[in-house]
């Protein structure tokens, strides 16, 4: 059993309803895990994501840094929920015994089906949207949050797929241990991946950042050791799969607007 089902958002929709992400996601998480053990699910794979670490936690960030510092602001409650089911999952092996329900902490996810909604999506889709829509208009210039120099790392869905079920198959609790991060490694700047966007999508314009806006996390880089150990890496490197996900965005959300 794969558990992604979550609500989430950026940094507008994790500080405009703290209440509803942490809710939601405690209930999401702990009636299906709950559930999981009673109808003897032997094997689950919970889904949390990379802002469980510490604001401030030493860079890349290795899974032994869970709880060791405050976490950042605009997205407590979200990371609280996640957290929270990263132990819930070691607890029921450990008091039950009888199941195997393993954590992974993806890293920034893209692709195809993705999120475009510019108030509730994450910061690459967004991006892809305003940018897209500055190059249809003809805009001279897109504004952009923040200062531009948060460093984030990025995964294609179809890698976070892939590594889901290389170790669901291939790898054991004992294996894995509380979780795994899943990631690429490699980090860019909010500047560089704006840069970067322009480039694909054709936009000439110039960029401009509010600083009045906030940054989030100065910087969330996954440590991949204990990935890479387990024998999974990612095969789809961020231009090709960002020409991949404005492909199918003219093809299904562009079309439809």
């Amino acid at each position: 059993m794969f558990l992604a089902a979550a609500k989430v958002g950026g940094i507008l929709a994790n500080s405009s309803l703290p209440a509803q992400f942490l809710y939601d996601n405690l209930m999401i998480q702990s009636n299906v895990i709950e559930a999981a053990r009673q109808y003897g699910v032997k094997k689950l794979l919970f889904l949390g994501s990379t802002c469980i670490y510490p604001k401030y936690a030493p860079q890349p960030l290795k899974e032994e840094y869970l709880l060791t510092g405050e976490l950042e602001p605009t997205n407590e409650p979200y990371a609280l929920a996640k957290i929270a089911g990263i132990k819930m999952c070691a607890a029921y092996n450990k008091q039950y015994g009888t199941t195997e329900f393993v954590s992974v902490m993806p890293t920034n996810l893209y692709g195809p089906h993705d999120n475009f909604d510019l108030s509730t999506s994450h910061v690459l889709p967004a991006l892809m949207r305003k940018i897209h829509e500055a190059k249809i208009n003809h805009a001279n210039e897109i504004t952009v949050w923040g200062s531009g120099t948060p460093l984030r790392e990025f995964l294609h869905v179809t890698d976070m797929a892939k590594a889901c079920i290389y170790l669901m198959e291939n790898c054991t609790f004992e294996q894995i241990g509380d979780f795994v991060n899943i990631g690429t490694g490699k980090e860019l700047s909010i500047y560089e991946l704006t840069k970067l966007l322009c480039q694909v999508i054709g936009f000439k314009g110039e960029i401009i950042f509010d600083r009045t806006k906030p940054d989030g996390t100065p910087r969330k880089l996954t440590d991949v050791t204990k990935l890479h150990q387990l024998g999974w890496h990612h095969t789809i490197e961020l231009e090709e799969g960002i020409r991949d996900t404005y492909q199918w965005y003219l093809e299904h959300v562009n079309a439809n607007e």
